[in-house]
């Protein structure tokens, strides 16, 4: 016996679909297609995404997605067990692309409908790839979200700590504009960085004289800045080696940041197993400092496949079917929602309002 489930993302900037199938019983889930409709040419113009032109693409791109994701899996409809959707937290006119597609999809069918956390698709990612066991320590680090996450279950959730301002994706955007590099700035930067020497420009490395797992990107941010603005004083211009070092050196602290807070994290929760995943996973010299901590730690790390770093509709079918197995289900009313924190009983890291926690 077997359960396959379409998956539909539409958090942020990418349409995305995939077919996922397990068995009942368990073992590794197999991808049996994965479809992303990127829109980096809709937004490059603009030096960041651009929430209205992102939610139109997704209503004009996501049902494409699915029946794409349908066809390269080799199934209709009609062979499915469920329907997962990014439900939360995100651009909300994307979200609500993405969950009014799959209710006219459940409504048309009568499959069952699984609202989907995006945040617990990344944190259940290594039980899509690998099968791995319950607890294990989850470092998920993207564009909008970076926190340390204890993960015990399907929807069983602590953060250790978080950022409490910019996350390392969202700086490292900022940091591609400052320098004059291309969108998304985290692919820009890092390659940027491959010329330069990471020791050249000094940088500040936020919260390490601060006890605890919590993270600030916002100040390196603003270093950056002021690195960059006496490279032209003294240049009469940003050379290219200049913007080479300031890259280097940028994600040089990034790396050094996250590996320490993962240090203090593996302490207050020593589990067996240390993962990361969300887009800023894909970053090499990020991912070879957690992988150095963890060994040093003594404890396995996993990273999972590039593609399944960033935004994809796999990881949000695998996690409605983590909900499904738990009996979980979602009807006609499931809502939107921009703002939806994994860990419920945590307090608010950046404040809270009408709609809620942010994180």
């Amino acid at each position: 016996m077997t359960l396959t489930f379409l998956g539909i993302e539409s958090s942020c900037d990418d349409s995305a679909a995939a077919v996922v199938r397990t068995a009942v019983a368990g073992g590794v889930p197999r991808i049996l297609s994965s479809v992303v409709a990127g829109q980096t040419g809709l937004h490059a113009a603009f030096g960041g995404i651009v929430p209205e032109i992102a939610a139109r693409a997704h209503a004009e791109t996501l049902d494409h997605c699915v029946e794409a994701a349908l066809t390269d899996a080799d199934v209709g409809l009609r062979d499915l067990d469920g329907i997962a959707v990014t439900a939360g937290p995100g651009l909300i006119g994307g979200v609500m692309a993405g969950v009014m597609l799959a209710k006219g999809l459940a409504a048309g069918t009568g499959l069952p409908l699984v609202g989907v956390n995006h945040l617990a698709g990344h944190a259940l990612t290594p039980r899509l790839t690998d099968a791995v066991a319950f607890p294990y320590l989850m470092l998920l680090v993207s564009g909008g979200h970076c926190q340390f996450l204890l993960v015990q279950g399907p929807d069983a959730f602590t953060r250790l700590g978080g950022t409490i301002d910019d996350a390392p994706g969202e700086a490292f955007d900022k940091v591609a504009k400052l320098l004059g590099l291309g969108q998304p700035g985290g692919p820009a930067v890092e390659a940027e960085a491959a010329h330069g020497d990471p020791t050249r420009v000094p940088l500040p490395r936020p919260l390490l004289d601060r006890a605890g797992c919590d993270l600030s990107f916002s100040g390196l941010k603003t270093a950056v800045l002021r690195a960059r603005d006496t490279a032209v004083v003294r240049a009469g211009g940003l050379t290219r080696a200049d913007r080479a070092d300031i890259c280097a050196s940028f994600q040089a602290a990034v790396a050094e940041v996250l590996a320490e807070k993962t240090r203090r994290a593996l302490e207050a929760a020593p589990v067996p197993l240390l993962t990361v995943a969300g887009g800023v996973a894909a970053n090499a010299t990020i991912r070879a400092a957690l992988a150095a901590q963890a060994d040093t730690a003594g404890v396995r790390f996993l990273a999972p496949p590039l593609a399944l770093c960033t935004d994809n509709g796999a990881i949000i079918a695998w996690a409605g079917i983590e909900r499904f197995r738990l009996g979980q289900r979602d009807g006609m009313d499931l809502a939107a929602r921009p703002r939806w924190p994994l860990d419920q009983g945590a307090a608010p890291m950046l404040g809270t309002g009408k709609r809620g926690a942010k994180a």
